[in-house]
């Protein structure tokens, strides 16, 4: 594993720009890492729901090990910026999540992501001053760390508790206690992540789910960076499923055609990298 270079990780900053957001999708393998490269996308973010669908398990299911080594090697197979999705830090004491942080500068990542939520806890969230503690100790890693881009997110809207106030509590604790960037996913009304933009001081990003405002408001709304999650991957297995209920329930070969497309794709992609 390498370290990423201070020039990546300034590179990965800069583009976070508040109203001129980063779109910034999420493969989940190393070929859509190429795909999506090869295509323009300036930065990249692994999603730990996809990664982990393609071994078989559900969002949560994969060890820190696996994540971390499936994150480096997207690293390792674009030119552009990675930033890794680390979940709950894979512990819930502070000085696990510093480990945690520190992993992924030697795996080559320009940035990451922790969140306040941690299956191991009923109801799921830290305590906002413990999050925050969390936070620090993941900031001190990162800053550590070639300037890593520390994103932290308050999942109480994603996890089914859509408490706006406590949300914009959270982050604005994080951010004091030395996040880079803040997220919330799970807002959809545009006015909610107006409120949020608005009561932060760093880049905020969005996750686009339906119903979303387009990308052209939610930049004028303020938000500095667009991602989506596990939904690339989501979409790679309906697509799959689509075809293969063709063959089986029509045994015709319209699904061809898609794949055609595909070769395209990957034949240049993985001719450039």
């Amino acid at each position: 594993m390498t370290i990423a270079s201070t020039d990546m990780t300034a590179r990965f900053r800069a583009l976070h720009v508040p109203g001129t957001p980063l779109l910034m999708p999420n493969p989940y393998d190393e070929g859509t890492a190429k795909v999506l490269a090869t295509l323009g996308f300036a930065a990249l973010a692994t999603t730990s729901s996809g990664f982990a669908a393609t071994v078989g398990a559900a969002d949560g299911g994969v060890d820190a090990a696996d994540v971390l080594r499936h994150a480096a090697a997207i690293a390792a197979c674009v030119d552009v910026p990675v930033s890794a999705d680390l979940e709950d830090g894979y512990g819930d004491d502070p000085e696990t999540v510093a480990a945690t942080v520190s992993e992924a500068v030697a795996a080559g990542l320009a940035g990451c992501s922790i969140e306040d939520y941690s299956p191991a806890l009923e109801p799921g969230i830290h305590d906002i001053g413990r999050a925050a503690e969390r936070v620090a100790a993941a900031a001190e890693a990162a800053r550590e760390g070639h300037g890593l881009v520390l994103t932290a997110r308050a999942e109480n809207h994603i996890r089914g508790n859509p408490d706006l106030a406590d949300t914009i509590a959270r982050l604005q604790a994080y951010q004091e206690a030395g996040a880079d960037v803040l997220y919330a996913p799970g807002l959809v009304d545009l006015a909610d992540v107006r409120s949020v933009v608005s009561s932060v001081d760093r880049p905020v990003n969005v996750l686009l789910l339906p119903g979303m405002a387009p990308v052209a408001e939610l930049a004028e709304a303020g938000v500095a960076r667009i991602s989506v999650g596990g939904a690339f991957s989501g979409i790679a297995f309906a697509a799959v499923a689509r075809a293969a209920r063709e063959l089986l329930e029509q045994g015709t070969t319209g699904f061809l055609d898609l794949a055609g497309e595909a070769r395209e794709l990957t034949t240049r992609a993985f001719r450039r990298y």
